[in-house]
C-alpha cells in the first residue's frame, strides 16, 4: 500500500486529461525521484502559471498580461477576425505561421442537448469587437461537427447585414476531429480554402 502522500500524488496527476492510473504512478515515481531543484522548479511553474496565466482582455485568449502579444502587435491585420472555440486553438495556427490577422476566443460551442446556448459563449462579446473594429472578413474556425456547424451558422445569421464577409475554414478537417490532432499542412489547407457561408 502506497504512503498516503504517495497517494495524494497519484490522485493529482490522474486529474490531468488522459492519464490513467498505471501513468500516473510512473509519474509520481519520477517526481519524487527528482532532485530537489528540479522539483522546486516543477512546484513553482505550475503555480505561477496558475497565478499569472489569464484571458486577454480582447480576445479571450491566454496571456500572462492584460493584452496578449497578438492583439497589441501593429504587425498584425488587424481587418481579419479568425474565431476560434478555445485558446489553444491560437498556438496550432500560430505554428503553420500564414495567419497574419487576430483572433477571438469563444467559450465553446453551441450545443442546446448539453444545454449551452448562444447567451452561453459570449457571442456578445464577439459581436460588440466586429461591431466596434470593423473587420472585413470573420473567419469562423471551430470543430467541424453538427456542434460547430450550428455555431457557425449563428454566429453568420447574427453578423448578417453588418457589412462584413463571413468565411469558414474548408473542411479538409474530418468531422469529429478536435482541431488540436490536425496535423500543419491540413489545417493550413483547411484555413487557405476557406469559403464563404451563404
Amino acid at each position: 500500500m502506497y504512503p498516503d502522500s504517495l497517494k495524494k500524488l497519484i490522485e493529482s496527476f490522474k486529474m490531468l486529461p488522459g492519464v490513467g492510473e498505471k501513468s500516473a504512478e510512473r509519474m509520481a515515481f519520477f517526481v519524487i525521484n527528482m532532485d530537489e531543484e528540479n522539483t522546486n522548479f516543477f512546484a513553482d511553474s505550475i503555480k505561477v502559471a496558475k497565478e499569472k496565466i489569464k484571458k486577454c482582455s480582447i480576445c479571450n485568449g491566454i496571456t500572462d498580461k492584460d493584452i496578449c502579444d497578438i492583439c497589441s502587435s501593429d504587425l498584425r491585420n488587424k481587418k481579419i477576425l479568425c474565431v476560434i472555440e478555445d485558446p489553444k486553438s491560437i498556438f496550432l495556427f500560430e505554428k503553420i505561421g500564414s495567419f497574419n490577422g487576430v483572433y477571438h476566443v469563444i467559450d465553446g460551442l453551441i450545443s442546446p442537448l448539453d444545454g449551452i446556448d448562444p447567451d452561453d459563449i459570449g457571442l456578445e462579446k464577439l459581436v460588440n469587437r466586429i461591431h466596434n473594429e470593423k473587420f472585413e472578413e470573420v473567419i469562423i474556425a471551430v470543430k467541424p461537427s453538427v456542434e460547430g456547424e450550428t455555431t457557425a451558422l449563428y454566429i453568420r445569421k447574427i453578423l448578417d447585414g453588418m457589412n462584413v464577409k463571413v468565411t469558414r475554414i474548408a473542411s479538409g478537417i474530418p468531422i469529429g476531429t478536435d482541431i488540436e490532432y490536425i496535423d500543419s499542412m491540413t489545417l493550413e489547407r483547411a484555413l487557405n480554402d476557406r469559403k464563404e457561408i451563404e
